[in-house]
């Protein structure tokens, strides 16, 4: 696109839904609350408010960009598709059986999630292929017939397609899905060989059965999106952010719905990562915080940190192990249920809790005065000074004190004999605490300090929390970007076309078949060059390549970079380097004496994105003018403090407020601790340092 190009970026939140619209004369944003019964329609109301601000007609947008968790809400809430899972012969109870990893060791009445798929809709079929593709067991043309017979008689909509070692021969698997096509064209079907071609039956066909799942729901809402966008006068097309953190087309989108799961979090750490490079910084600590949940992310060298497997609908809160494991290419992040809508509540001991339960936007924080009743974060924070009750969302929505103090009353004072502002900030200090524990778990995880990182804080919670998490974390810098309230929109922006292919191709390194492997290699470049092309026809791209390698016994791999080239047999001394310089650096040690073998491989194609403007830091200057005085809770000092009320557009660069302060601006408030000092930077970003450095 061109710099005189008119884009759009949206992301449906679960509570509200943001809008970024880039413009030859700058960026505008705004926030509209998410419609669930009609979610497109938030979409076309945001974008008539930043068109509007923008002064440009809808007709002269060139691009759309999309992001949602309508995949992620559909497996949740098991709102999906009749469905019914094909597989192999012995094979029928994998979905159900798991990977028989107790997760909670001691819980004697241990809660799995149940299969998307009953097993009354689960259908074996008298076939088998062998780990190398070799047929083992023809599949007989009698045996498709009466399969397809069964599936039209139950009257499914969609169809999972799951047979063993498809990834390495997907014969059977075209053969079933073909004879179904033909006798049923408007039924639904997915296969693992073309959603997820790699080693591992129970993340391969959970990923499967959960495309499948949404498949139908999700091009239904789609169409409806591209079609309400036509008849608004937005001709433009439409694509939509993957999970992986790139762009795909709308109809890729609608064939491979997987793929969305984490697209709206994905955006985010997208935006955070440009402004690491902007501002050079090499180690990043994304936190955003929206209305319904939290994310964490970790960038390195201006890189999100990703994963080709993912959990969604975890039946105990944090415990890896206990959803359903998804393989598809995601930004790897840990997600909580915190964020400015979650409830409180008093749990069976007399402790506050908060989350995973939200108000959402329907019906709301209490304090929206919509129909809430529950207390909130936002009503929490409303009562210890940290929001403007008459200037929330830029006055969009007024906010009721009373309100929010009525259901902190009935629900967390009565049991617990607190007063209403001690219980406010036990809402306030729980949420925090519990992000702060998510984020240390996910740095250790990763083999990272985090002390030694700089937090990046967006989304219309963060910004009123970050300063907090960064005193518990020990974080010395945060940076609070412009446009912080509507980032994952932003980064939809900033977001290259990219697509990653995989495939399952095990080799034990010291038999490493280069031919195999170029072979593979080959295939599956021309398979993201065709999908990115089809977006971003002519642009420069590069090539990532992953092996996913581990030792000879281990269970699991690890990801490796290599190189993108033409292999030799002889490369396995460079392989094997790799493999080891990755696992020294996330164990601290290599094991001695044991063989490597590698796994899967994964290619990720992109565009290549244009150089990002270094942003000249701004370490002192001359202290920014106050609107007026106001006074918040700070969590340090256990007290209300006196505060500097000082606006946004205030803070140019080298202007500096000394924390106690609040900064405000439409789209969400900074508060600065009494620890923290905040500084205008070049691109309009905050710049918080704890008191004690160089000022």
């Amino acid at each position: 696109m061109t710099s005189s190009s008119i884009r759009v970026g949206v992301d449906i939140g679960g509570t509200f839904t943001d809008v970024a619209l880039e413009h030859p004369g700058g960026l505008a944003t705004c926030k509209v609350l998410t419609n669930y019964s009609k979610p497109e329609q938030a979409i076309l109301d945001g974008i008539a408010q930043a068109a509007a601000q923008a002064g440009c007609d809808l007709s002269a947008i060139d691009q759309v960009i999309h992001g949602t968790t309508l995949v992620t809400n559909a497996l949740i809430e098991r709102r999906g598709a009749k469905l019914a899972f094909i597989t192999t012969e012995g094979f029928r109870d994998v979905i159900e059986m798991r990977s028989e990893n107790r997760f909670e060791q001691y819980d004697l009445n241990l809660t799995l999630p149940k299969p998307l798929v009953a097993r009354r809709d689960r259908f074996t079929l008298n076939e088998r292929m062998g780990p190398a593709g070799e047929v083992l067991l023809p599949l007989a043309e009698d045996d498709v017939a009466a399969m397809v017979e069964r599936i039209l008689a139950g009257g499914y909509e969609a169809v999972a397609i799951g047979l063993m070692h498809s990834y390495a021969n997907d014969a059977h698997e075209r053969q079933m899905a073909q004879a179904l096509q033909a006798a049923a064209p408007h039924l639904s079907i997915s296969i693992s060989s073309v959603i997820s071609p790699q080693m591992r039956e129970l993340p391969r066909f959970n990923t499967v059965i959960a495309n499948a799942y949404v498949q139908p729901q999700v091009a239904d809402y789609l169409g409806r999106l591209v079609e309400r966008l036509r008849q608004a006068g937005v001709g433009a097309p439409v694509f939509m952010l993957h999970s992986g953190g790139g762009l795909i087309s709308v109809e890729t989108a609608a064939e491979q719905p997987v793929r969305l799961l984490e697209s709206g979090p994905a955006g985010g750490a997208i935006f955070a990562a440009h402004l690491a490079r902007g501002h050079g910084l090499d180690k990043v600590l994304s936190f955003d915080m929206g209305g319904t949940t939290a994310k964490i992310c970790l960038i390195e060298d201006g890189v999100p940190k990703t994963a080709n497997t993912f959990e969604v609908a975890r039946t105990y809160r944090f415990k890896k192990g206990s959803g359903m494991v998804i393989s598809t290419p995601v930004v790897e992040m840990v997600e909580i249920g915190a964020g400015g809508g979650s409830i409180a509540s008093i749990d069976s001991m007399g402790r506050i809790q908060v989350g995973p339960r939200s108000a959402a936007s329907e019906p709301g924080p209490a304090c929206y005065q919509r129909g809430g009743e529950a207390p909130t974060v936002t009503d929490a924070n409303l009562l210890l000074g940290r929001l403007d009750p008459e200037n929330f969302a830029g006055g969009a929505i007024p906010l009721s004190t009373e309100a929010a103090r009525r259901a902190v009353a009935a629900e967390l004072t009565a049991s617990t004999g607190l007063e209403v502002p001690d219980a406010a900030f036990g809402v306030t200090e729980m949420v925090d605490e519990n992000m702060a524990n998510a984020a240390r778990v996910h740095t250790v995880e990763n083999g990272r300090d985090i002390e030694h990182f700089t937090m990046i804080g967006f989304g219309g919670g963060a910004p009123l929390h970050a300063c907090r998490l960064c005193e518990k974390l020990g974080i010395e810098e945060l940076i609070i970007p412009p446009g912080a309230g509507v980032g994952s929109a932003i980064g939809f922006l900033k977001a290259p076309f990219s697509y990653e292919a995989t495939r399952g191709l095990f080799q034990k390194l010291d038999q490493f078949d280069a031919t195999a492997v170029n072979a593979a290699l080959n295939e599956m470049e021309g398979e993201a060059r065709a999908f990115v092309d089809d977006g971003a026809r002519g642009a420069a791209t590069t090539t990532r390549l992953t092996a996913f390698m581990r030792y000879s016994g281990q269970g699991w791999e690890i990801p490796v970079s290599l190189p993108h080239k033409v292999f030799e047999n002889s490369d396995q001394k460079l392989i094997l380097a790799a493999f080891e310089d990755a696992y020294r650096t996330l164990f601290g040690r290599i094991i001695d004496g044991l063989k490597a073998e590698i796994t899967n491989w994964s290619l990720v194609v992109a565009t290549v994105l244009p150089d990002v403007v270094k942003i000249a830091r701004h370490d002192s200057g001359t202290p920014a003018d106050a609107r007026r005085e106001v006074s918040f809770f700070d969590a340090a000092r256990r007290a209300m403090v006196a505060a500097r009320e000082v606006e946004r557009a205030a803070m140019t660069p080298g202007k500096i407020v000394n924390g106690p302060a609040v900064i405000v601006e439409n789209e969400t408030t900074t508060i600065v601790t009494s620890a923290y000092r905040a500084i205008g930077q070049g691109d309009g970003s905050l710049l918080l340092r704890r008191k004690g450095e160089a000022a």
